[in-house]
Parts: structure tokens; sequence; C-alpha cells
């Protein structure tokens, strides 16, 4: 019974890992997008992940995910920019906001 646990747990800890990889990719995207959208250069190519939790849906329970990454106008200034996804969907977007969304 206890490999059965151990297994299960493993199983589960890798479909997080994989789930964890598409997200970043899937906010990456998004960021990407949306900095070229506003004209403005997304610096790094990347984002990090900054809060991770679970959230109730109408659909079940979700991870939400808050990414950060940096962008910059013109190519002058380093300014911050947020990402909230839930589950693989974008929930919000900000650019350079005063401080982090509040958990709801």
């Amino acid at each position: 019974m206890n490999s059965l646990l151990a297994i299960l747990a493993l199983l589960l800890l890798g479909w997080f890992w994989l789930d964890s990889l598409r997200a970043r990719e899937v906010a990456t995207e998004i960021c990407r997008a949306a900095c070229k959208q506003r004209g403005l250069q997304f610096l790094d190519q990347t984002v990090s992940l900054r809060r991770l939790r679970m959230r109730r849906t109408g659909a079940g329970l979700r991870i939400v995910r808050v990414y950060g990454f940096d962008f910059s106008a013109e190519g002058v200034g380093r300014h911050r920019g947020y990402l909230v996804l839930v589950g693989l969907n974008p929930e919000t977007i900000g650019l350079d906001p005063p401080e982090w969304p509040a958990d709801s």
C-alpha cells in the first residue's frame, strides 16, 4: 500500500511539473504578445513565478499563478509587469503596477 501511495505521489508531482512548464510557456507568449501590441520591448524573453495558490472556480479547483516580467518603453528604463493565469487562461495582465494584485 505504501508503494502505491509513493507511485501516486510521484505521478502527481510529475503532472504538476509538466503543467507548470506548459503554464510558463503560455505566460511567456501572452506577455510577449501584450508588449508587442503596446509597442513595448519584452525584456529577458521570460517570465518568473511570483505566487502560486489554488482557487475554486465554476469549473472546479484551479491553480492560480502570478508571473512577473520586465519590459521597456523605447529601450529606456526597466519596468515591471505581471500576469495572472487561472489554469492556463489569462485573467489579468498589468504593466508597471504600483503593487502586486491582492489575493481574492
